[in-house]
């Protein structure tokens, strides 16, 4: 087993990596280099968190080797034997062999610095790039990046030179190398604190509101008010700059040396606008090179920037707010379940995608009533009793984990213990879960900020380039720091623990911070306390009430503006189910009137093809009498057949505006 356990965990995070990319990105859409750098980012950070444990237990075995050797012992067979006290060192059933891990570390983690810090920036700026050739884009992604990558080298020049000029100090390369991973653990912990800070809060709190049926249907319609503002926002925008993509392709003809940048516009645009351009477009009228109101390259560049960004904008908020009425919807159904006799959960509207007959088979309406109406409530409560508890585990740990005599680290704690009896089964599942718990409560964090519309992880295939590369910086910024926090709260860096015993070689890596005492003992230790304070205004959703304060709309339940959005929301939510009940009764009836008259329909239609021509005076008379008859004892159906032409209604619906006579409807056309 030895290295097998490492190459399984590798394949795992692999397709894990993969799987929560695809729910994000669009793989046919985007371009190929942005998925493969945003794969590589997220998969390397992912590999860091399953493959630490596996670190811990095999340094831990290692110790034991190390004592072994230092005092009288004998061999027997996988196992050394302590000859004093007969304590057996067991190798853990994941062993790695020694030198692996070092390289595999330095291989991942250098690599995760060069992403965050040089190519992912320059390939952001690519992305966003409106630029019509390969060239002028990495011209825009390197002007862009010029400030960014130049304040990086003046302060790396500047400390240089001011250690070349002072001889007090005398600092080798790997000192050098010691000091740039300090400073960007140091940049990457205190981002991490923060978020870290609101995770132990939300998330146990958003399970435990997961199990309030009410809070979520009113949040729902607070989040349909909102989402139909942008969604509003967004078709505007769009038909302002399809607008000026029109003016643009009208003006540049078919000769025009910029004409192939118009048509690349074009291409980046909907299907209906091309349609609509296409056919007031006209291609045969040369361009006058004498006349100056053509746009220059430039404006082209922007314009080409804007349409990709109000397209990708316009396409998000449509799927999203199919999304967000479909939970409306569910929550709905959900409410009125909880009060049926019979115990079988009825959908209001049939699912749109074909379901599972397997699920269906086993997912019966009885199961789905009893999980969704009476055990669905009950799992989210236990579950958040359960998270809160890792939570102020969490918080007791980073207050206290300097403290080594006594231990007050409860992670520290639970790997002493286990390691006196190395069981490294137990040693890992703890590491495992205890950094899993880290990772979840800061990685969620990560996709649920937003950043107006720069920055916004959108599920459904939803994520904008930008959006999906930035996630990648964060994510291999803020990975290097939490393991080495993970590793100072179970006590297995000896910077904290004080102990000269053998490192993890993840922590070998990082070189010794001793170099930078005031950051070793001063700052990773105490600025990690913080993270009180963060618990503390987030349990009482400070930062939210600022933001409502700023004017940005946040749901708080006692607050006017969040009562009043509700409102509007519930009357949106309303309008769209009326809209889906009048769609599915037009299918209705459109599917029975093919079941009852489709064959009568098409007897009648071959009669009259087949009917001798040389008659048609006197056939005309005769069909139109049994036609006239048919249509008056079938008013009825006509009147069936009239609405299914008819549209939908409008919002000010009014009944005394519809004709209760169909035939006047036929006579007025």
């Amino acid at each position: 087993m030895s290295g097998a356990a490492l190459g399984l965990e590798i394949v795992f995070v692999f397709f894990l990596a993969l799987f929560l990319l695809h729910r994000y990105g669009d793989f046919k859409k985007q371009h190929r280099l942005v998925i493969i750098a945003t794969l590589l980012a997220w998969y390397l950070c992912f590999l860091i968190v399953f493959i630490l444990p596996l670190d811990v237990s095999t340094t831990i075995y290692n110790r034991c080797k190390l004592a072994v050797n230092s005092s009288p012992a004998e061999s027997n067979g996988s196992y050394v034997t302590l000859a004093p006290s007969k304590q057996k060192c067991f190798k853990p059933w994941s062993y790695i062999p020694n030198g692996i891990m070092p390289i595999f570390w330095r291989v991942v983690y250098w690599t995760s610095q060069f992403l965050t810090w040089i190519l992912l920036p320059f390939m952001q700026s690519y992305a966003r790039s409106g630029g019509f050739s390969i060239t002028g884009k990495i011209k825009t992604a390197l002007i862009e990046n010029a400030i960014y990558y130049g304040t990086y080298l003046l302060i790396f020049g500047a400390f240089l030179i001011y250690v070349a000029v002072n001889p007090n100090f005398n600092l080798q390369w790997n000192q050098l190398q010691t000091i740039g991973i300090a400073a960007a653990n140091t940049w990457g912990l205190f981002l991490l604190v923060l978020l870290l800070g609101y995770g132990l809060v939300e998330i146990p709190r958003s399970h435990w509101n997961g199990a309030k049926r009410g809070y979520l249907l009113m949040k729902t319609y607070f989040k349909a008010a909102k989402l139909m503002t942008e969604k509003a926002d967004a078709e505007e925008n769009l038909e302002d700059i399809m607008e000026e993509v029109r003016k643009v392709s009208e003006s540049i003809k078919y000769n025009h040396p910029l004409r192939k940048c118009v048509d690349t516009i074009l291409k980046k645009c909907p299907t209906e606008y091309q349609e609509r351009m296409g056919r007031n477009m006209d291609d045969y009228e040369d361009f006058d090179e004498r006349q100056n109101s053509y746009p220059s390259e430039k404006s082209l560049v922007k314009l080409h920037k804007q349409v990709i960004y109000s397209v990708q904008r316009h396409r998000r908020t449509q799927v999203q707010w199919q999304i967000l009425l479909e939970q409306a919807f569910y929550l709905e159904d959900v409410a009125k379940n909880e009060t049926s006799a019979t115990r079988q959960f009825v959908h209001t509207f049939r699912s749109q995608e074909p379901e599972n007959k397997i699920i269906q088979y086993f997912y019966t309406p009885t199961v789905e009533w009893y999980w969704e109406c009476l055990l669905r409530p009950w799992f989210y409560r236990v579950l958040a009793v359960v998270l809160a508890t890792f939570s102020v585990i969490v918080v007791w740990s980073e207050c206290t984990f300097f403290s080594t005599k006594p231990v007050l680290s409860l992670f520290a704690v639970f790997i002493q213990l286990a390691e006196k009896t190395y069981n490294y089964i137990y040693i890992e599942m703890a590491c495992f879960l205890t950094i899993f718990f880290l990772s979840i409560c800061v990685y969620s964090t990560v996709f649920r900020i937003r950043v107006f519309n720069y920055y916004y992880l959108a599920s459904h295939h939803q994520t904008d380039a930008y959006s999906l590369l930035f996630s990648g910086m964060l994510f291999c910024r803020l990975t290097p720091p939490l393991c080495l926090n993970f590793l100072g709260l179970t006590h297995m860096d000896a910077t904290i623990s004080h102990k000269n015993t053998q490192p993890t070689a993840y922590t070998s890596i990082m070189g010794s911070m001793r170099v930078l005492s005031f950051i070793a003992d001063g700052f990773y230790i105490y600025y990690p306390m913080l993270v009180v304070i963060l618990c503390i205004a987030t349990y009482f959703s400070l930062g939210t009430r600022c933001l409502n304060l700023l004017g940005f709309q946040q749901f708080m339940g006692d607050s006017e503006m969040t009562s009043d959005l509700i409102d509007e929301g519930k009357e949106l939510i309303k309008r769209e189910k009326r809209k889906r009940q009048r769609q599915e009764e037009g299918e209705n009836r459109r599917r029975e009137w093919k079941e009852r008259y489709g064959n009568r329909d098409d007897s009648t239609r071959n009669r009259v093809v087949h009917t001798d021509q040389k008659e048609s005076s006197f056939s005309e008379t005769s069909i139109s009498r049994p036609l006239s008859k048919y249509t008056r004892s079938n008013g009825r159906t006509e009147r069936d057949r009239i609405e299914l032409l008819q549209d939908a209604e409008p919002l000010d619906f009014n009944a005394d505006s519809i004709n209760d006579d169909p035939l006047e409807l036929d006579s007025g056309r």
